[in-house]
């Protein structure tokens, strides 16, 4: 018969695992927080289940506090910390790994600050890529804002101007007219459906699993974010492949984790093959000399640095002295991301504005030539008729009238 302790530790846990993924959203400083903590009193011979009852006192998110009830059910039933922490499904397989090792090496808070800092370098990295794409999304943005408000607003206004004009509109300026018409009899439902769309075409060419590499063959064909791209691949190359080879993992095993962490599918097609080649005996060198095009995706000297790492034993501290060196050069290269953005933005802006510009200028024109050509028909008309009346006053002037 099945005790009510048993019942209710696996009601614990069920509830646990089975707390929605929309719901570990928003957990990240409470997940370097769990990590860091967890560290420093490892460090200090508390053991895993006090250390977890003291981490969970200070956590605020509700779900938080439900993971790390889940975590501490795990191992009292039985089960080691990174599986528990894997179950969790919140922390990548680069971190499980660093976690067995240092569970089986008797490393484990030196592995959970390894973990630690590395969590501040993603950061730091994930940082950097916001900072340079802030600049052109708020561009963007404000564009559309100022596109809806004409679109609205403006020109409504315009095509009853240019309609009471009683003129024959051009092309350009019957496009913007009719467009402009469109979205203000239409604004509650045109406005949603073409935010809508642009969300989900972002999503698609970027996010979505099966087709974010039209997105990323895009971006490689811009010069400074394709340089931009390939610093962070790299950095994240050096840092984890260096610190899980640093902490005992075999070089396949580490490539596992770096594989399973990679969301660049240019590049987690690389690691793959890397992981093929050395699993069948071959060297760094060789398996970057077969790869096609294989500078595009390390440059030749950072590809000869690792290849003497490899053979003089220091491979390890070669990747993470490449992941801290890409990291440093990020900082350049997302100043020039911005310089570089910033005219091919000024110039599509210019052409929208350019474009709404012609459209308003041109009925003018069509107009001022309309009145300049009626003046002339006019004035000649007062010619003809001012001739006219001279030619009847010299006859009869001449013939005695």
């Amino acid at each position: 018969m099945i005790s009510s302790n048993s019942i209710k530790k696996s009601n614990q846990q069920l509830s646990y695992k089975r707390v929605s993924w929309l719901y570990r959203f928003g957990l990240k400083e409470e997940k370097q927080y769990l990590v860091e903590n967890l560290s420093m009193l490892l460090s200090s011979g508390i053991s895993v289940l006090d250390a977890l009852k003291s981490i969970k006192v200070e956590l605020k998110s509700l779900v938080m506090k439900r993971l790390v009830d889940g975590i501490a059910e795990d191992i009292n039933n039985g089960a080691n910390l990174s599986k528990a922490l894997a179950s969790t499904k919140l922390f990548s397989p680069y971190i499980i790994s660093l976690v067995d090792i240092g569970e089986k090496s008797g490393r484990l808070a030196e592995n959970l600050k390894i973990i630690n800092s590395q969590q501040k370098k993603e950061d730091a990295l994930r940082s950097k890529v916001r900072s340079a794409m802030l600049y052109p999304v708020f561009v963007l943005f404000f564009t559309f804002i100022v596109g809806i408000f004409i679109s609205w607003f403006v020109l409504p206004r315009l095509s009853s101007v240019f309609s009471s004009l009683n003129v024959e509109l051009p092309f350009m300026t019957r496009l913007i007219i009719k467009a402009g018409n469109f979205v203000s009899a239409n604004s509650f439902n045109v406005i949603p459906l073409i935010i809508l769309l642009f969300f989900v075409l972002i999503y698609f060419i970027f996010f979505f699993r099966k087709t974010r590499f039209i997105g990323e063959v895009l971006l490689f064909n811009l010069p400074v974010i394709r340089d931009f791209i390939k610093q962070a691949q790299l950095s994240r190359f050096g840092f984890i492949l260096g610190t899980l080879l640093e902490a005992g993992l075999s070089i396949n095993d580490s490539l596992d984790s770096l594989i399973s962490s990679t969301t660049s599918n240019k590049y987690k097609k690389f690691y793959n093959y890397l992981h093929k080649s050395i699993d069948d005996g071959n060297s760094f060198q060789k398996s970057f000399k077969e790869y096609p095009k294989m500078r595009k995706i390390m440059p030749a000297p950072i590809q000869q640095i690792i290849v003497t790492g490899e053979q003089s034993g220091r491979l390890s501290d070669t990747l993470i002295r490449l992941g801290e060196n890409y990291e440093s050069k990020m900082d350049g290269t997302t100043k020039n991301v911005a310089v570089m953005i910033e005219p091919i933005l000024l110039i599509l802006v210019g052409l929208g504005v350019a474009a709404i510009a012609i459209g308003i200028i041109l009925p003018v024109y069509t107009l001022m030539d309309n009145i300049n050509n009626a003046e002339s028909v006019s004035r000649q008309e007062s010619h003809q008729s001012n001739s006219s009346q001279n030619l009847v006053i010299y006859y009869a002037d001449k013939n005695g009238f």
